[in-house]
């Protein structure tokens, strides 16, 4: 085990490079804590301000992750789970393992791109040219105009991942405080992990995020909130009207930080939308991903933002560079205003919510309660706790998401809930998995 005494150097730089030194020998791993400031700095016999901008140059180069009274650890660059796949539990290989955790879209409720492509084509877009496919422009105004606190600027981004990590970047430096639901949607937390911000959980009940846990996010300093007001994942919580003006009512106080609402579900969820952001906010962004209902692969995000956030982003989406395809654009716009297409939307809609409430009524059949919620999947609860709930399972060909891999805080209490994904199930699976659901999730 390194000992924080073969850590050496004089200056901040010095300090700063044999720390990267031990991290790139292995000395120091993944989730070691370095020693706090003041023990450094004394035993190097150098003042406090010099470890302090030691630490934060190894911030600044993602080597370390600054967790306030908690300390300073190095960072965990290591893949964490993603939302799409599973690779715990059963072999993926194999032709007897069913995957209900990757939270995919139905293939056959994704409408057919061909006549899309055959729309988009066309127009050569040069460098140069606005960044925002005109069209797509006019659509989306109107799509947002209802559901935002006042005037907005529009851009587009290669999916709400890149959104929301776009959006971060421009108004948050590392070491910095996001609030994130708790539990979390898996690419937010990635985001936040890797762009060496310090994450503040904010608790989630039934109707969404709570006014307590975001009271006490803001007054641990965040400078940044991600909120998912429907079908959030992965509880399938919606924000209702009076759960929404309770949060607008605790960040009145705060106009100033950054709100991001990632509305992912928008066409394809059965609660009306309400937004947590009030009038006279000064920091906001509206997220909608494309990717539920016309498809992941897309990869096209709107965003509608107040003057000042939208005037940043544009610095990270400029023309000839970093901008999204035209021709995606336009494929998107094809989907969005096509009669067939919306049809579709429509019906998988449906689809969505009819059998995740057969599943719940199946569950509930064997006396097991569960929420339907909104959403491509539907977050149960176990008797035991769900790691090991998902491991009997997988012995009987089921690939399920625990609960803890959607949890932010580390060595907290295990998950007793899973999340699973239906759609693929045939009538006798479903009757099968809730059976093996039931024997393996220790209930009592």
């Amino acid at each position: 085990m390194t000992h924080h005494t073969d850590i050496t150097g004089q200056s901040a730089s010095d300090i700063a490079d044999s720390v990267r030194t031990l991290i790139d020998r292995g000395h120091l791993r993944p989730g070691d804590l370095l020693p706090p400031v003041r023990t450094l700095a004394r035993d190097l016999g150098v003042n406090r301000n010099t470890t302090v901008a030691a630490y934060r140059l190894l911030a600044t180069s993602g080597l370390v992750v600054g967790q306030g009274r908690a300390g300073t650890r190095v960072a965990d660059l290591s893949p964490g789970p993603q939302d799409g796949y599973a690779t715990d539990g059963a072999d993926d290989t194999s032709a007897h393992v069913v995957d209900l955790a990757s939270g995919n879209p139905l293939p056959e409720l994704i409408p057919d791109v061909r006549p899309a492509l055959t729309a988009a084509a066309g127009h050569t877009v040069l460098y140069g040219e606005p960044v925002v496919d005109a069209g797509l422009a006019q659509w989306a105004r109107e799509w947002f105009a209802p559901d935002v606190p006042g005037a907005f600027e529009l851009s587009v981004t290669s999916g709400a991942v890149d959104a929301i990590e776009r959006l971060l970047a421009q108004s948050l430096m590392r070491d910095d405080a996001v609030g994130l639901e708790d539990p979390c949607f898996l690419a937010s937390q990635q985001t936040v992990r890797l762009g060496g911000y310090r994450t503040v959980p904010i608790a989630v009940d039934e109707r969404g995020m709570t006014p307590d846990g975001l009271r006490a996010a803001l007054e641990a300093g965040v400078r940044a909130v991600v909120c998912t007001p429907r079908a959030q994942n992965p509880t399938g919580a919606s924000i209702d009207a009076e759960r929404a003006q309770q949060l607008r009512e605790v960040l009145a106080d705060h106009p100033y930080v950054l709100v991001i609402e990632d509305d992912y579900y928008s066409l394809l969820s059965r609660v009306p939308f309400e937004s947590i952001v009030g009038p006279e906010h000064q920091r906001w962004a509206l997220v909608r991903s494309l990717s539920k209902f016309i498809g992941p692969d897309i990869c096209v995000a709107l965003v509608a933002s107040d003057r000042e956030t939208a005037s940043r982003l544009a610095l990270r989406l400029s023309p000839g560079t970093t901008w999204v395809s035209h021709l995606l654009q336009r494929i998107a716009l094809a989907q969005l205003t096509d009669m067939d297409a919306r049809a579709l939307i429509e019906r998988a809609a449906g689809v969505y919510a009819d059998n995740n409430e057969a599943f719940v009524r199946a569950l509930a059949g064997h006396g097991v309660e569960a929420l339907a919620g909104d959403g491509i999947s539907v977050w149960v609860p176990v008797g035991a706790p769900a790691a090991e709930v998902a491991s009997r399972l997988a012995h009987h060909g089921w690939t399920v998401r625990p609960g803890d891999e959607f949890g932010l805080t580390e060595g907290g209490p295990a998950s007793h809930h899973i999340r699973v994904t239906v759609h693929e199930l045939s009538e006798p699976q479903l009757e099968g998995f809730v059976a093996d659901l039931v024997m393996a999730g220790g209930y009592a």
